[in-house]
């Protein structure tokens, strides 16, 4: 359909829907957001007003339904993402969802499943950002053998700041709406993978400082039962030991890099910029990082470009999504266990 006018429906319109999917959308010619349905008819309305959108809709159901409707963008929380993915798919239109990808592993193996019945639908995750600007390099330095043999992986992201008491329970503290989904866990995994493919087997523990959060709507006080502070050791398929570590809070000692270390070198990064040192160097040296290996935000017209058959989906299929939630599915039950777990192997 690459002459044709794409048209897209929204259901769920939140920060990054709004910040990112809507404004990228609308900038690509031929592409016109018709509908959106949001938590509230009274949301729906502000975000339409704000956009331009003809149409709200009573509920998601009645924009999956719609018959101006190609394409559905996603942006609910990780709740719905299963329901709303299949529903969408199974009415023949093409899907945007945002990460994560479900609330656990069955419900990412089901959209799968679906979307494989439904090759002629576009099925693509909203990827990790984060590592944009430096895996394309990353991915050569590894390919030409500059580290010698891969031994280890070691991803930080403690953010700065002190346990706040007092916030209100965020969507992300709570297993209802996120799932087994950990803080930004996944995202770094899903990095990690890019670079040098999945783990075979983790071994997880976490910790929750906060112990309790009360809850916007209701004023009811909640306990949480999702960490926030969480490290896991991950043997990886390619033979090196990866280790992640990820905190809420990180005090004045803020941390947020990646450091893969080989036989004859270590390349260490902070998601903007790399450094690289060799053995017999005395210490690092920055790494000038093409141009055209600096990748950036493109995801809307990726997923245009894969409908109107210009490009396949490549960040993120809905294959490699299965593959993060396999991680995040060990990493629960080890944290439920105490022992280490395998991570399924995703055919495909």
């Amino acid at each position: 359909m690459s002459n044709e006018q794409l048209r897209v429906g929204v259901v769920g319109a939140g920060a990054n829907t709004c910040t990112k999917h809507l404004p990228g959308l609308q900038a690509i010619p031929g592409v016109e957001i018709v509908a959106v349905a949001n938590r509230s008819i009274e949301s729906g309305r502000k975000v339409a007003e704000r956009f331009g959108i003809p149409r709200v809709a009573n509920s998601w159901g009645d924009v999956i339904s719609a018959q101006d409707v190609d394409a559905v963008v996603i942006g609910t929380w990780p709740c719905l993402h299963a329901e709303v993915s299949i529903a969408a798919l199974e009415a023949g239109k093409h899907v945007l969802c945002e990460a994560r990808m479900a609330m656990d592993l069955p419900q990412a193996k089901r959209m799968l499943e679906v979307s494989r019945r439904h090759p002629e639908l576009v099925a693509q995750v909203v990827p990790s950002p984060f590592t944009f600007s430096v895996d394309a390099t990353i991915r050569r330095f590894l390919a030409e053998g500059r580290l010698g043999r891969l031994l280890t992986i070691d991803v930080a992201d403690h953010r700065a700041g002190f346990p706040d008491y007092g916030a209100p329970l965020h969507w992300r503290e709570d297993r209802s709406r996120s799932g087994l989904n950990v803080m930004s866990l996944g995202i770094w995994y899903e990095s990690v993978m890019r670079w040098v493919g999945s783990a075979e087997s983790v071994q997880a523990a976490g910790a929750i400082f906060v112990r309790e959060r009360r809850e916007v709507e209701t004023g009811t006080l909640r306990p949480l039962d999702i960490p926030d502070w969480i490290t896991v050791t991950a043997r990886m398929r390619c033979g090196a030991v990866a280790h992640f570590s990820v905190r809420t809070a990180g005090g004045l000692v803020p941390r947020r890099e990646c450091v893969l270390t080989g036989g004859e070198g270590s390349l260490q990064s902070d998601f903007e910029a790399l450094s690289f040192g060799r053995r017999g160097d005395k210490g690092m040296a920055p790494v000038d990082i093409p141009a055209h290996e600096r990748s950036a935000w493109h995801v809307e017209q990726d997923f245009v470009d894969a409908i109107r058959g210009l490009a396949p989906v490549r960040l993120t299929t809905f294959e490699d999504g299965v593959r993060y939630m396999a991680f995040t599915q060990a990493v629960a039950d080890s944290l439920t266990t105490g022992r280490p777990q395998p991570v399924e192997e995703i055919p495909g």
